[in-house]
Order: structure tokens, then C-alpha cells, then sequence
């Protein structure tokens, strides 16, 4: 008698379990008072999210439990950890305000996944409607790498957290398309010039100058995206 049983749905669920223990990990360090190692993980944690897409589309191994297991991932790594850590090292001299401001991050997240889920069709998708909450996160974590080690950062840079808290959560909740990563094939990338453009630059610049620039490859891509949906706007009307 022929054994089907295989491992190989098991993979990209275990990056994606992968993603889920680093972003515990992460509010665990915040805890702690060290905000730049809570950066970190959130980092490797949307590392891991990147990695459980590719790992399932290699193997051909795509599906709807993957779908939702990475959504309750993504909400802990990309809302509950950034939230905690902007609060944590920027927004708790605004006492009750910080806690509603930062709070937005899941909240918002959490319904930015639920949109997400509730109208995919299939699993591959072209691009994101809203901000996508890995990169909302990423800005968060670039944020506090970039001013970890200032002992003033919560007087000087509290107020520039509160707007880019807000920003943020905004963009994820709104109709802005944001490309996904292209697949690994000549076709997908022939066709995703500009974020296969945005990676090929980033590398060189990653290495150089290290993590403190991904906060300014975000920003980039971000306003890209606004400046686009601006254009096709217009265009429309047209």
C-alpha cells in the first residue's frame, strides 16, 4: 500500500511558526528595556514572513491554513510587537494618549489582515491593497534602531513617533497598492521592475551603512507608492 503521507506542508509552517516566536520574543526584550534587540526580531521575524511565501511556492504547498496561520503570525509580530515597542520607547510620556496612539498599530493591522484574508482569491496576488502590515512594522523597528542609543530620544523624537504611528496605521487601512515581491521566475521579475530596482539598490546600501537605512528604503517606498495612487487618481479622471 502507497504512503501520501509527506512532510512538506509542514515547512513553510514552521518559518511561519518561526515569525510568530520572534515576535514574542521581541516584546519579551521590550520588556526588558532593551528596545534595539526588540527591533531586531522584529526584523528577523519579517524575515521569516518573507521566507514562508517563498518556501510554499517552491514546493508547491499553498494553502488556506497557511493563509490564516500566517495572518495570526503577522498579528503578533507586525501589530502586537511594534505597538508595544513604539509605547515602550517613545510614547509612555504621553501616559493614556501613548497607550491609544500605539495601540492603533494592532488594531489597525489586525484589520488589515482581516481585509487580507477575507478577499483573496486564491494565493498568488499581483499587489496589496494598504500598506502591508511586515513593512509598517519594519518602519517601526528602523525607527527605534536608528535612535536606540540617544538617552534624550523620548523628549526629541516622541512627537515624530506619534505621526509616524499614525501614518502608518492609516496607510494600512487604506485603497494605496503596494507591489508584492516578485517571484522567482524571469516573467515575474521582468514584470516587478521597480521593486526588484528597490532591492537591488538596498543590498549595497544594507551592507554600507547597515540597518539604520532601511528606515530611509521604506520611507522611499512608501511615498512611491502614495505619489502612484496620486497619478493614477488624476489619470482616471481624465
Amino acid at each position: 500500500m502507497k504512503n501520501n503521507f509527506s512532510f512538506k506542508p509542514a515547512f513553510p509552517n514552521l518559518v511561519t511558526t518561526a515569525n510568530i516566536f520572534f515576535g514574542f520574543w521581541s516584546v519579551i526584550k521590550v520588556a526588558q528595556g532593551d528596545f534595539l534587540y526588540g527591533a531586531y526580531f522584529i526584523l528577523i521575524a519579517a524575515v521569516a514572513d518573507a521566507l514562508d511565501g517563498i518556501v510554499a511556492r517552491m514546493i508547491n504547498t499553498s494553502s488556506k491554513f497557511g493563509v490564516e496561520l500566517d495572518s495570526l503570525a503577522d498579528a503578533v509580530s507586525f501589530g502586537l510587537a511594534p505597538a508595544f515597542l513604539i509605547y515602550s520607547a517613545f510614547l509612555t510620556v504621553f501616559e493614556g494618549w501613548g497607550i491609544a496612539v500605539s495601540s492603533l498599530l494592532l488594531i489597525f493591522g489586525a484589520y488589515r489582515l482581516a481585509r487580507f484574508n477575507s478577499t483573496l482569491l486564491g494565493f498568488d496576488k499581483k499587489h496589496f491593497v494598504g500598506l502591508p502590515i511586515p513593512a509598517s512594522a519594519i518602519m517601526i523597528a528602523s525607527y527605534v534602531i536608528m535612535f536606540a542609543n540617544e538617552d534624550y530620544m523620548q523628549k526629541n523624537y516622541a512627537g515624530y513617533a506619534v505621526f509616524l504611528t499614525l501614518f502608518l496605521s492609516f496607510l494600512m487601512v487604506s485603497k494605496i497598492r503596494y507591489d508584492t515581491l516578485p517571484k522567482f521566475s524571469r516573467l515575474s521579475l521582468k514584470e516587478n521592475k521597480y521593486i526588484v530596482s528597490v532591492i537591488l539598490v538596498s543590498i549595497p546600501l544594507l551592507i554600507i551603512f547597515g540597518l539604520k537605512v532601511l528606515f530611509y528604503i521604506f520611507i522611499f517606498v512608501i511615498l512611491f507608492g502614495i505619489f502612484r495612487h496620486i497619478v493614477r487618481y488624476f489619470l482616471k479622471k481624465k
